[in-house]
């Protein structure tokens, strides 16, 4: 399986790219990525991600949601918005609350080849020297993201994975 995470520095803040192809059509893609609850199951069970929110999860724009996870044992609060909702094309959470100085996460679907391409852009930005992001963040989102496209690859049944 090929597939590639790329993250670059775009000066103090970072971004994470990744795309993945999915043979499904755009609104059952969407609908899957659009629920709050799946979250848990694309989230690596060593993060112990759980939504807090009481469900269900009306998703709209200016919808919050809170978990809590354990990064390298640490407890962390997390809270995000949904600033954009463009359903079946698009959707954005922005942090409110959690471990990154900045954290927004578009999310992307368009209608390709009889399938949908999946597209991940996240804009962070990290507390702490340079050396944090390049020896633990960059390491860890790159793991918690492949997880979830194989995750994702598994409930789709694909694994095409460009970037």
């Amino acid at each position: 399986m090929a597939d590639r995470i790329d993250i670059t520095s775009t000066g103090p803040d970072w971004q994470l790219s990744c795309e993945q192809f999915l043979d499904a059509p755009i609104d059952e893609v969407f609908q899957f990525f659009g629920d709050a609850e799946n979250l848990e199951a694309i989230t690596p069970p060593w993060l112990n991600f759980k939504i807090v929110t009481p469900r269900p999860i009306p998703m709209q724009e200016g919808t919050l949601i809170d978990y809590r996870l354990a990064l390298r044992k640490i407890p962390i609060r997390w809270r995000t918005k949904i600033t954009e909702w463009n359903p079946p094309c698009s959707f954005t959470d922005e942090q409110i609350r959690g471990p990154y100085r900045k954290w927004i996460h578009q999310h992307t679907f368009i209608p390709k080849d009889n399938g949908t391409q999946v597209s991940d852009h996240v804009y962070y930005n990290v507390p702490g020297p340079r050396f944090l992001h390049d020896r633990l963040v960059n390491r860890d989102l790159r793991r918690i993201f492949q997880f979830r496209q194989e995750v994702i690859a598994q409930k789709f049944h694909e694994t095409n994975f460009v970037s």
